[in-house]
């Protein structure tokens, strides 16, 4: 395996340990059982990459022949996000997307509006422009959210409509 990957799954597996750390921490301090469904998805969430909805994840799950109800997932991801492990995104009038949260950059979304692709984008000046904001208005500014719609110009956009 070369260096690179060897990097990036070590990453990907400490990532995953402190996440899982913590939502230990989170069931053992709110009295909620500490499940083997429960850590199924979360890893399963930690190992992907990307955007997912919850019905997604279960499929996944499913596929690597984990014993997990449609539920189970949907009440896992309530309990990830109250744990500040996911966020969950409503983009549009679409199904809700989740994303890891846990040890991950500020980053923002672009939304094709035909095809429902997201995609990420980090761009410094942003903060920028959000502290000079939180200044001019004396307000302590703790996260942000930006979300741009659109339609992507991809020719293999699935849902593009012909021009």
């Amino acid at each position: 395996m070369p260096e690179l990957e060897k990097s990036a799954t070590a990453v990907v597996t400490r990532r995953t340990n402190e996440a899982k750390e913590r939502f230990q921490r989170f069931l053992k301090q709110n009295n909620l059982r500490q499940t083997p469904e429960r850590f199924a998805v979360l890893r399963e969430v930690y190992s992907g990459s990307g955007h997912f909805d919850a019905d997604e994840l279960h499929v996944r799950l499913k596929i690597k022949g984990e014993r997990v109800s449609r539920a189970t997932v949907y009440n896992t991801l309530d309990l990830l996000q109250e744990a500040d492990l996911v966020i969950r995104h409503q983009f549009g009038q679409n199904q809700a997307k989740y994303e890891p949260a846990f040890s991950y950059r500020q980053h923002d979304h672009l939304i094709c509006t035909d095809c429902d692709e997201v995609f990420e984008f980090c761009d410094p000046r942003i903060q920028g422009i959000q502290e000079m904001v939180g200044e001019i208005f004396r307000f302590n500014i703790q996260s942000h959210s930006l979300h741009v719609y659109g339609s992507c110009e991809r020719a293999d956009c699935p849902n593009r409509p012909a021009r």
